[in-house]
């Protein structure tokens, strides 16, 4: 599963981490964004709730490859996470808190740039009011921060 998302770790690369850290899980995304921005060599955007406002700037950075970082029900164990085509997004039984502007986002970007996209979903366990992370999904985090540093390098 992560050797498809390695794939896409070439060339010129966006990873959009998005979530809200207000609800607990929910905010997975922008916190692994955070956390490696600066560190790896890919352009690296935390947009919290708000993808398309970041729209403008990914189509200047003219990316082969975006990947984007998300909590999503996928009615998975917490803390485990898939990888997938952007074209599923719109196939699949899935529930993100952000998954109109999700949609919408991706939308935009394949149709004003040549990208590809690929999605790592996050299984959330709790997606209540609250700042801190399920044990489940901080070790998940953990794993996915360290793989990207290696990768990085």
């Amino acid at each position: 599963m992560l050797d498809h998302l390695k794939s896409h770790l070439k060339g010129r690369v966006v990873v959009l981490g998005i979530g809200n850290t207000l609800r607990s899980d929910d905010g997975v995304g922008s916190i692994l964004a955070a956390r490696i921005e600066g560190k790896v060599p890919w352009i690296v955007y935390d947009v919290g709730e708000s993808p398309e406002n970041y729209l403008g700037k990914i189509i200047k950075d003219k990316p082969d490859n975006i990947i984007i970082i998300d909590a999503v029900d996928f009615c998975g164990e917490a803390g485990e996470f898939r990888v997938l085509e952007a074209a599923d997004i719109k196939t699949a039984n899935l529930f993100s808190t952000h998954n109109a502007s999700l949609s919408l986002t991706i939308n935009y970007l394949q149709n004003n740039l040549k990208v590809d996209i690929i999605i790592l979903i996050i299984q959330p366990k709790d997606i209540s009011f609250g700042d801190k992370l399920s044990p489940e999904v901080e070790q998940a985090l953990v794993g996915l921060e360290s793989w990207f540093f290696r990768l990085g390098k």
